[in-house]
Parts: C-alpha cells; structure tokens; sequence
C-alpha cells in the first residue's frame, strides 16, 4: 500500500499542469516512500473506469515540459461522487480499484466542487478503516475557494485579460464613433475576483476599464445607465467588464433568454446571457451601439502570457501536497498564505476541505470602492504582485505534453 493517483478536475488553468509537474517530480524524489504513481484519466472519472497512465514511465523532460502547458494534460472532469455513504456505488467502485492498486495516497488538483470529491473520498476511508491520505491542489481562474490568499491559475488569467483589455481598449477608442459601447464579460459564476483585475489595464483617467459590473454588487438598472451616461459624456466611448453571474436586487440572474440556465453536476447554474442582457440596456436606454467581447476558455488557456509567480506557485502547491501526504496529512488542500505584498511573500499550510469544498469567496467589501463600479487601492496592492513578470520558459514548446495520455498503467500488486 505505498502507490498513488493523481487526478485534474474542472475547468483547466494555464498553470494546472505545474501543479502536476510538481507532484511527479516530488513523489519521484520520494520513490522510496511512494512505489509507483498513477494519473487518473478525466479526474475521478479515470479512477471509477480504471483508466490510469503510469506516471514513473515518462520521460522526466517531457515531465518538465508540462509546466508551460495549458489544457490538463491528464484530462479534466466536472463528474460528482454523491456521498461519502460506504454503500454508494461510487464509493465502492473507487476503493476497490484502490485496493487493487495499493493506493495509499490520492491528490486532486481543482477548485471548490473537486475538494468536494476529495472530502468524500477520506471521509469514506475513514469509515472503511482504509488508510488513504487525500489532499487537494487548489486550481481556478476564478480565485473564489475560501481560506487561501488566492488560487492558482488566478493571476496568469489576469495577465491575459488585462493584456487583451488594454489592446482591445485601444481598438474600442478609434472606434468611439461607430461602436461607443464595448462590453467585455469574464467567468467567475458568483464571484467579481476577475472583472476587478482588469483594473490593472487602467494606467490614467479615461482609460478602460470605465465600469466594472460585480457579482457582488445587486444589478441596477438606472445606476447602470446613469453610468454609462456619465462615462460617454466625458470620454466619447465606455468600456464595461461584467462578471458572467450578475444578479438583480431580487437575487435572480441577468438573462434575456428562458434557458439561458441549465445546471453541472455539482448543480450550479451554467451562466448565460450576461452580455445580451447589458448591450441590450445600453442600445435600447440610451441608443448607443455596444459589442460584447467574451473571452471564454481563452481566458484559462492562455499558457503565452502565464505569470512567473503563479506557475511558482502552482508548482509548489503540488510538491507541498506530496509533502503533506507523506507526513501523515489527509482531509486537506494545501493553501497560500500571504505574509507581505511589499516584497511579495508567501507561505503554504493547509485547510480542512469542509472549509473549502463547494464554498465560494466573494470579494470583500473593502477591495470594491464607492459607487460599486471600481476597486479599491487596496485591491491594487492585491492584485499587482500575482501577475508575474511574464511567462518562464519557451512556452512554443508547450503542446508536448498533452502527448502524456498514451501511456497505460498495469497494475502492481505485490
């Protein structure tokens, strides 16, 4: 009982497969205390159809090259494991494949619904009197999982979309005249983390971003308005950036369409409609011409402008959680904590994952300033050190290791 299985889940970062390169290299320096290392194909998915790639096979340069890669290279899941009930079919599929495999040690790279998985997964062990250690990698763009400093993949997402801002923005002013309105729409479901980056992008007065629509913050339609009134007014043009999950006084979502909204499987709302809703306000309130910009998966993939510090950072977290594991550590997610922003320094601990599976962070109050449509400085000294200073390594060498899930695991048992 000395192997273990490494699995991505959710939506993939620019940086998620740092993480990954992190926990292979650090269990290949304790080979002693961990004998073979298996990824799981599509998260948890791969461990419920026994669909493993023998990790200890690859070559360690091609290992090293998954730093600069985007997509998960072992394949990404958004699939829910029920309960922690031992009787759960689920539950029981997955401990007989770890029993098959000796798996002693089980890490996760993901966000809030995959610490979910996680919790589970070492509750139910604990009940099955089942020595496994579980410990999650924290993984989004979203930067919304409670009880860290921020999330890995975070600040390379920004560096794209405040790049893609400033040189969009640029296109937005000589267009003034026939397309005033320029409203750009960022993921984030229930959280502003993202739309308050793109701030970054502001270096003087009148330059975008002008408004900055949060989740957080209820939708008014007449102070919208009034905004953006305002803004053209004195500008000529406004740029807005919206989070996707923009909600009315009313708690409902902003949609224009009847089914804009279906459910994943973790049960949240798969948003929609944002963008619509906001050019359709703007046109029809005050007879101006808006274009919607949605970056979409571009935003998560943009492995060309990836941040030095956050793939630091998500290396790291991957090499602590081994770390965590082989010290006895289980039930956890490795987090950041921040102990300075000026020079920039932070430690890495752990949280309990009841503390963080299926929770969100939204953004405080005091990084959102007066009015509800700008940040605060103090959001600024946040944000700034988290964007690196440009990506580390030649990253046209990145689509390498997607090659990684050719390889097939055969079992080891003693």
């Amino acid at each position: 009982m000395k192997n273990a299985i490494v699995g991505q889940s959710g939506g993939p970062t620019a940086v998620i497969n740092a993480s990954l390169m992190g926990i292979i290299e650090e269990c290949l320096k304790n080979r002693g205390e961990i004998t073979n290392l298996y990824g799981a194909v599509n998260g948890i998915e791969g461990v419920l159809k026994e669909e493993f790639v023998d990790l200890y096979a690859e070559d360690p340069e091609r290992v090293r090259e998954l730093e600069g890669t985007p997509g998960a290279a072992l394949g990404g899941c958004r699939y829910m494991i029920q309960s922690s009930d031992t009787a759960d079919a689920d539950i029981k599929r997955v401990f007989e494949v770890f029993g098959r495999y000796g798996i002693r040690y089980f890490f996760y790279v993901g966000g809030n619904d995959s610490m979910d998985t996680s919790m589970k997964l070492d509750a139910a062990a604990k009940k099955l009197g089942y020595d496994l250690k579980v410990v999650g990698v924290p993984k989004t763009i979203d930067n919304d999982i409670p009880e860290t400093d921020h999330s890995p993949g975070y600040g390379s997402c920004v560096r794209y979309l405040v790049t893609s801002l400033i040189e969009s923005g640029l296109h937005a002013r000589s267009m003034k005249s026939a397309e005033p309105v320029t409203i750009l729409v960022t993921v984030g479901r229930e959280s502003g983390w993202l739309p308050a980056a793109c701030s970054l992008a502001r270096r003087s007065d009148g330059e975008p971003p002008h408004i900055i629509c949060f989740p957080e913050v209820p939708f008014e339609r007449e102070r919208f308005v009034r905004a953006v009134a305002d803004v053209y007014k004195k500008h000529g043009f406004v740029y807005i950036v919206a989070g996707e999950g923009l909600k009315d006084c009313f708690g409902e979502y902003l949609n224009t369409e009847d089914d804009a909204l279906s459910t994943d499987a973790f049960g949240h709302p798969i948003l929609g409609g944002v963008a619509i809703s906001l050019k359709q306000i703007v046109e029809k309130d005050l007879g101006l011409k808006a274009r919607i910009i949605t970056p979409d998966i571009c935003q998560q993939a943009a492995s060309h402008l990836s941040s030095k510090v956050d793939l630091d950072e998500a290396e790291e977290c991957g090499r602590t959680a081994v770390r965590i594991a082989l010290s006895g550590g289980s039930g956890c997610m490795i987090n950041m904590i921040r102990t300075s922003s000026a020079p920039y320094t932070i430690t890495y601990g752990t949280v309990p994952l009841d503390r963080v599976a299926n929770l969100c962070r939204d953004v405080p109050p005091e990084f959102i300033g007066e009015g509800g449509m700008c940040v605060t400085d103090e959001f600024m000294e946040y944000i700034t050190p988290l964007i690196g200073d440009g990506n580390k390594g030649n990253n046209l060498r990145f689509y390498r290791g997607l090659e990684m899930l050719r390889l097939k695991a055969e079992p080891r048992l003693k």
